[in-house]
């Protein structure tokens, strides 16, 4: 697979409130392939979000350098062609949505590609169709839920043809069912287009559908690969205060009291190995 997004010794910094200097990233290494679907986890403060915004260009390394299919992030002469490429969905649809009626909205983003009028018609229709909501097409966007709102967001994105999208906390102010909505959106989104996903998140049950999970604390990573061997590392993820998913830990600790189980993420997986488990003793 070829690489989409690379960081390399990337350092970044920002003035808190009280003008003090604080390192959110020191020598950086990280690469996104393109066609993956990648969860980056961690606490607040961990540097994730700052990840996702200097991928999208919002933020330029103080030393280091992240290229998007080999464009420098930090050359203003290519920040447009890597917004192209870089789409990014943020954790309140309201800083994202800029017109009253959802298709107007998500017209707006390849309006100003200079899309021609009849493509950007089919590409609201079809962006609206993939995250269920193009019966909502002529609705007020205010008068929408906040999950319904996240998923006019995304269409927004999506509109545009990014190569990547990125979603940065996409439920994190999101009720369960919001949560429920966005998440199946982007399952459905990974699955039809293959495009590259990278999600943000501090949710594990979130984490463990990705391919691949990252886990970042104080602006490091300090576990990277498939859900199943970073969720395996319990005591770990416990020490920079993140949890595993409720199946995981139900298995960690009855590991603990000497039954021997394997590893698990979802529930299922959890009661298939409980039952076998029942049906040895």
């Amino acid at each position: 697979m070829n690489t989409l997004i690379k960081a390399e010794k990337v350092c970044f910094s920002f003035k808190d409130e009280e003008e003090n200097i604080k390192q959110v990233l020191k020598d950086f290494d990280l690469e996104i392939e393109k066609g993956s679907f990648v969860s980056i986890l961690g606490h607040n403060g961990s540097g994730k979000s700052t990840l996702a915004r200097l991928f999208n260009c919002l933020h330029i390394p103080d030393s280091g350098t992240i290229t998007v299919e080999g464009l420098d992030t930090s050359v203003e002469e290519n920040v447009f062609d890597i917004r192209n490429k870089i789409g990014l969905i943020f954790q309140n649809p309201d800083n994202q949505i800029v017109a009253s009626i959802v298709e107007e909205d998500v017209a707006f983003g390849p309006e100003n590609l200079g899309v021609p009028p009849k493509e950007i018609r089919e590409r609201v229709d079809e962006a609206l169709k993939t995250v269920g909501m193009y019966d909502y097409r002529r609705h007020e966007t205010h008068k929408l839920s906040g999950g319904q709102k996240q998923r006019v967001a995304i269409a927004g994105i999506i509109a545009m043809q990014p190569d990547c999208i990125i979603f940065d906390e996409p439920t994190a102010m999101l009720d369960p069912k919001g949560r429920a909505d966005v998440m199946k959106t982007i399952r459905k989104l990974r699955k039809e287009s293959g495009k590259t996903i990278v999600l943000i998140t501090h949710y594990m049950d979130e984490a463990v559908q990705a391919d691949r999970v990252v886990v970042m604390d104080s602006g490091k990573i300090i576990a990277d690969d498939v859900p199943q061997k970073v969720f395996s590392k319990v005591e770990l993820l416990k020490s920079v205060g993140l949890d595993v998913p409720q199946p995981t830990e139900l298995c960690y600790r009855l590991q603990k009291d000497g039954i021997n189980l394997p590893d698990v993420l979802t529930v299922d997986e959890c009661v298939k190995e409980l039952m076998k488990k029942i049906a040895e003793d």
